[in-house]
């Protein structure tokens, strides 16, 4: 007979295996879309988390550095069942891509410089598929973002200000910003003072013969309550103009667009956490992840003669897990900096590994086993070494950190100050998918003559198929695998037809 907690881990295994075993070989599209499958799986189907804290965990995801989506969607298990489901879930989610994506790179690195012209077509069709995958996840995710003028302005401003500009600096700073426009917005730091001096110069204005005959009149008139003995209420105190403590309690006034905003927890819900997500566990993991991330920064850069090649490789990921901000519109400059710039794979073989990873399932990050492995192949090393370094190095730092600030978040999400910077932070992170689409549409075009792709708006086709994706999937239920397996088609066709 098994132990009791054997048999209860082998319930909560098998439960977080049959809600999660599909996603890692269903969910096509990069992170936008991922969120919006999260979304349909974990808050309208199995109802593990409601739609308030489904925001919440969107805005911590966006905002920590690492892989966003998976780190969704370890949060999600974590508060369900606890870290052991947490692991399960994240190896569900990412190994089945990983596992593909290394044999891929076995593939590349035995074939010749130059490809076949259809596979550059086909290549191109996936990019071109893929962005109206991912623009149409921007659009879904922004109707539930945007709740009033000031969220669909920081939507608007950190989608075009990632569009201008490129730097591992600048996307977090979008984040903060945007944290800090919704908490002096709601706070009323900047409009409510001159909102008062506004009236107070209207109170003290000099009275005007029209004003004096007008208050004569109304002082001779028979008073309205005189002709109504049941006089209006007064309005309720705007909460913006109560003290902290009665602005949490205070109901929203009939009719006001906050009851249609989903941006103010009631005081009344209520979330259980596991017993060891705490604020002092989660201070305690982020500053051990921290001490670990100095010794091997420290050791990359001191070591001599330089150190081993698969060193420098979990350096590199490990680093670059730790800084990247934002995703995909980030991760792939940073990776293209630290093995192509190093010698480690060709330019042609990173943007074969980037075309091919935009028509995966599961998380976009899994671009480090493949050039993880192409590494320790160039570098004379059997490249499942560098495949499983590579892997372990870029995922570690977001999944330890989002643990730590999950025991943090659950001792602070109840303030009010914290709803509103999530509410802020949450519209930036979907802004920066718009940064997204952009950044995959100006390389998404590749052929023989550019392998380091160009635009697709060179050419009217790829166009083409990135309004079918986005169409087929807002107005005719198109799945996006299914998108994207009909744009390689379509990329076919362009090149069978420009061929002939």
């Amino acid at each position: 007979m098994l132990s009791r907690p054997i048999r209860t881990m082998g319930r909560r295994a098998w439960k977080v295996i049959r809600v999660n075993w599909h996603l890692g070989v269903t969910a096509f599209g990069g992170p936008p879309v991922h969120f919006r499958i999260f979304n349909e799986k974990f808050v309208k189907k199995t109802e593990w988390i409601d739609e308030q804290v489904f925001q919440e965990l969107f805005s911590i995801s966006q905002s920590l550095s690492g892989p966003a989506s998976t780190k969704m969607l370890y949060c999600i298990n974590l508060i369900r069942d606890g870290f052991m489901s947490a692991l399960l879930s994240f190896l569900l989610w990412s190994l089945p891509g990983a596992i593909g994506m290394y044999g891929l790179s076995i593939g590349v690195s035995s074939i010749n410089e130059q490809l076949p012209g259809p596979v550059y077509a086909l290549l191109s069709g996936l990019n071109s598929a893929t962005v109206g995958v991912i623009a149409l996840a921007a659009v879904e995710l922004s109707q539930k973002a945007i709740t009033d003028k000031l969220t669909r302005l920081i939507v608007f401003f950190t989608g075009t200000a990632g569009m201008l500009y490129n730097s591992l600096w600048y996307f977090p700073i979008l984040m903060v910003v945007s944290g800090l426009a919704s908490l002096t917005f709601d706070f009323g730091w900047v409009h409510r003072p001159i909102i008062k001096l506004v009236a107070k110069a209207r109170n003290l204005r000099p009275r005007t013969p029209s004003n004096e005959v007008a208050s004569e009149a109304q002082d001779t008139t028979t008073s309205p309550h005189e002709l109504n003995p049941f006089p209006p209420k007064q309005p309720p105190t705007p909460i913006s103009d109560l003290p902290l403590a009665e602005a949490e309690a205070q109901p929203d006034p009939p009719g006001s667009t906050a009851e249609s905003e989903p941006r103010v927890i009631p005081p009344s819900h209520k979330l259980s956490l596991p017993v060891s997500l705490t604020w002092k566990t989660g201070t305690g993991i982020i500053a051990a992840f921290l001490a670990t991330f100095i010794v091997t920064t420290t050791l990359r850069a001191t070591l001599f003669p330089a150190p081993p090649l698969l060193y420098r490789l979990f350096a590199n990921m490990y680093l670059a897990g730790t800084i990247i901000f934002g995703g995909g519109p980030v991760v792939i400059p940073l990776l293209r900096e630290y093995v192509v710039a190093e010698g480690w794979v060709t330019p042609r073989d990173f943007l074969i590994g980037l075309a091919l990873i935009q028509a995966f399932p599961g998380p976009n990050f899994n671009f480090a086993v493949f050039l993880g492995s192409l590494t320790a192949l160039n570098g004379g090393y059997h490249s499942l070494a560098g495949a499983v370094i590579a892997w372990v190095g870029i995922f570690v730092p977001g999944l330890v950190l989002v643990h730590g600030t999950m025991g943090i978040w659950s001792a602070l999400r109840g303030r009010r100050w914290v709803r509103s910077v999530l509410r802020g932070v949450n519209a930036g992170a979907v802004g920066l998918m718009y940064t997204a689409v952009y950044r995959i549409f100006v390389v998404g075009y590749i052929d023989e003559g550019f392998q380091a792709g160009r635009s697709l708006g060179d050419d009217p086709w790829w166009v083409v198929i990135t309004a079918t994706s986005y169409v087929g999937g807002r107005y005719f239920g198109v799945s996006a695998p299914l998108a994207i397996v009909l744009g390689a088609v379509m990329g076919l066709v362009r090149y069978g037809v420009v061929s002939a």
